[in-house]
């Protein structure tokens, strides 16, 4: 009878998670369609390619550690809805708010670096410190704020938080950073140089505000913010480089539409799957029902079948919602047949990889004292987003 029970539970932990990521899947296709439907903003603007995926890419992992560690806190009976300095929620917040400024400013300066490589020089150094803040700033905040409301209904209607977490922020990542970028790179680019320096100097004070503002948090949040801003630098210069992928086959990309409409919930798709199980593995680790041993034990493989359950599902999803939206906006694409092949083979090379890199960053954090709730996410994102881009584009060169 126990056992049944226990059947039965996971079983509704695993439908809750199928839910949640159907419903972020097709929410990230509204951002895909965005995508398709500015693809002429994109040739406009040399470089924007390159900064849009770890843009994404970070709102979604700022947010998801928030996420992951607030379900670990409720796990541990240590969360409470209080948004004091001292209280895990408040502290959590503001070590989220400092991250989000300072990792918005360095991706400024390495989109540009990783740009000017490529030999594209259509804005300087400044423009795109820009535009990664205050998009970041903007969209980030917004997301935080979904990221709390989810946290709090959860807690209060008794949902699982990993299974709905990662799901929910990186779809509103997707969808609230992708407009909000390219609005903020049109709005600021139609100013006077004048006033966009003027800008510039706003933003390295609020920066520097940023760094400061660190001393006066308290103990355990300035470990969170030491821990999280020198992974998410590195983490920030990869997703720059997955950027480049698609922006050296930016012309492929544009000329099949459906192609830009897919990439946003595909890279949300995996990146929300990936999150799941992070988020489950590192509960596991808090709470002792798994060990950071060097092979998986048993209770962990239901978790990595889980994953290719849910690829399964999502992955042919994605590509009749990025078919059939092409099709009704009037834009081209290479058949449906071609994008089943494209986003569930990609998707599954993308997602084996998730499930082994995904156990070792948990094992390795938690072996050396760490926090997985700190490292997980980011890091499957990063790797999805670098990882998942060349795959991606490898396997739409062989289809097609």
């Amino acid at each position: 009878m126990l056992k049944q029970v226990a059947v039965a539970g996971r079983w509704r932990l695993v439908m809750t998670g199928l839910v949640a990521l159907v419903l972020s899947a097709l929410a990230a296709s509204v951002a895909g369609m965005y995508l398709g439907s500015v693809r002429d903003v994109l040739e406009l603007i040399p470089g924007l390619m390159v900064l849009l995926p770890p843009s994404i890419n970070m709102r979604g992992s700022i947010s998801g550690v928030l996420a992951s560690r607030l379900s670990s806190s409720m796990h541990l009976g240590e969360f409470e809805v209080a948004f004091e300095k001292t209280s895990v929620l408040g502290g959590n917040l503001r070590a989220s708010l400092v991250v989000t400024v300072l990792i918005a400013f360095v991706l400024g300066l390495f989109a540009w670096g990783v740009t000017t490589l490529l030999g594209e020089h259509g804005i300087g150094i400044t423009d795109f410190v820009l535009i990664s803040v205050i998009s970041g700033i903007i969209s980030g905040i917004i997301v935080l704020a979904i990221t709390i409301l989810v946290a709090v209904a959860s807690h209060r209607h008794g949902v699982d938080l990993d299974m709905i977490g990662a799901p929910t922020v990186t779809t509103s990542g997707d969808v609230v950073t992708l407009p909000i970028l390219i609005v903020t790179a049109l709005g600021l680019l139609s100013l006077d140089p004048g006033l966009r320096f003027g800008l510039f100097f706003i933003v390295l004070c609020a920066v520097g505000v940023s760094a400061v503002s660190v001393r006066y948090l308290t103990t355990e949040v300035r470990e969170i913010v030491r821990e999280i801003v020198p992974l998410l630098i590195p983490l920030s210069l990869l997703g720059t480089f997955a950027g480049a992928t698609y922006a050296l086959d930016l012309d492929r990309l544009i000329s099949f539409a459906a192609l830009l409409i897919l990439i946003p919930p595909f890279m949300g798709g995996c990146g929300s799957i990936g999150g799941i199980l992070c988020s489950r593995l590192a509960t596991g680790m808090h709470t002792g029902v798994f060990y950071p041993h060097l092979r998986p034990e048993r209770e962990v493989y239901p978790h990595f079948a889980t994953t290719y359950l849910y690829a399964f599902v999502l992955l042919p999803l994605m590509a009749v919602v990025a078919h059939g939206a092409a099709l009704v906006m009037g834009l081209s694409s290479p058949g449906l047949l071609a994008m089943g092949l494209i986003a569930t083979g990609a998707g599954i090379i993308v997602l084996s990889l998730v499930n082994i890199v995904s156990y070792v960053t948990a094992s390795m954090s938690f072996r050396y004292g760490l926090d997985p709730d700190n490292f997980g996410i980011p890091v499957i994102t990063s790797i999805i987003d670098l990882l998942g881009a060349a795959i991606l584009i490898g396997v739409i060169n062989m289809v097609l």
